[in-house]
């Protein structure tokens, strides 16, 4: 019989990435969904409604790991208080949920791993390095990562090993970041933003769910990591990557900051800030980053 690990935001980018990687190593796999889906041979999927605090008890009940994916995009809409919200919410509200069965049917789960990010060391740069211990921001971004934590720590209460998964910015092929930021790349007017020297930690989408599958594998494995590349790439390095693999030196000047700012609103500090992220205390227990060179996983996600 295969161990099944409920899915939340299993229809995302990583979700279904995850899916694939899950199922490869044997368990099987059921998704929360929004709308009414068939079972496929591959998952079984339960509906659910976060507006009407609506869940099929059943996903729950019948999981023995819920891996926690959900959340509205941060850097889909600006952030308007209506918007700010939504993407706190979407977050919280699906772990409340789930929270509320476990409680009520008395149900253990062997775990449960929460998506969280990089965001929770606050939006701004700094050469600090940032590890687990580090004091979370009390900005947006920090705020959220720390409601969000703090809901998977309530699972957690109930003698359940919770894991929580910092992650920075997700590479894939035609997928995720690199879709929206490379279309001005491949057109030939690629951009460095802002100053340049916002750190960018980074992660493929395969070694993140290779992160994952350990989270739900080794036991030893509770509480907050970092899952990045420690390599201090910057918005800089990243950016003339790209433009040197579509074939041209970057000949535009720097994007001001004020012209983000106009353009995004407060959400632009997502681009125009970031720090250095230690990812120690995940290879310390023995996870090895299949793609950790930047230039080699850029041309595999971009050609």
């Amino acid at each position: 019989m295969f161990q099944n690990v409920l899915l939340t935001g299993g229809s995302g980018f990583i979700g279904k990435h995850l899916t694939d990687v899950l199922i490869e190593a044997g368990f099987s796999v059921s998704v929360l969904s929004r709308s009414d889906k068939e079972d496929t041979a591959r998952v079984t999927f339960y509906k659910w409604d976060l507006k009407k605090n609506y869940i099929d008890e059943n996903a729950v009940l019948n999981a023995d790991y819920i891996i926690h994916l959900a959340g509205e995009g941060i850097v889909e809409k600006r952030w308007t208080n209506k918007r700010k919200k939504a993407i706190l919410e979407s977050r919280t509200k699906p772990v409340d949920l789930i929270f509320s069965v476990l409680e009520k049917h008395n149900k253990k789960l062997e775990a449960f791993v929460s998506a969280s990010a990089v965001g929770i060391y606050g939006a701004f740069t700094s050469h600090k390095i940032c590890k687990e211990e580090t004091p979370p921001a009390n900005d947006f971004l920090g705020t959220v990562c720390q409601k969000w934590e703090s809901a998977a720590d309530k699972i957690g209460s109930l003698n359940i090993r919770t894991v929580k998964i910092r992650t920075g910015i997700v590479l894939g092929k035609d997928e995720g970041f690199l879709k929206k930021m490379t279309p001005s790349f491949k057109s030939g007017f690629g951009a460095i933003l802002g100053s340049g020297k916002q750190y960018l930690p980074w992660i493929h989408v395969e070694d993140l769910c290779q992160i994952y599958l350990k989270s739900l594998q080794d036991t030893r494995l509770e509480g907050p990591y970092n899952a990045c590349i420690t390599d201090n790439t910057t918005n800089s390095r990243l950016s003339k990557i790209i433009a040197k693999i579509y074939g041209y030196t970057i000949w535009l000047p720097k994007v001001p900051p004020f012209v983000l700012k106009i353009l995004l609103g407060e959400m632009s500090i997502v681009i125009l800030t970031g720090q250095r992220v230690s990812s120690e205390k995940i290879q310390k227990t023995g996870f090895e980053f299949y793609c950790n060179d930047l230039e080699k996983t850029l041309i595999n996600c971009l050609k």
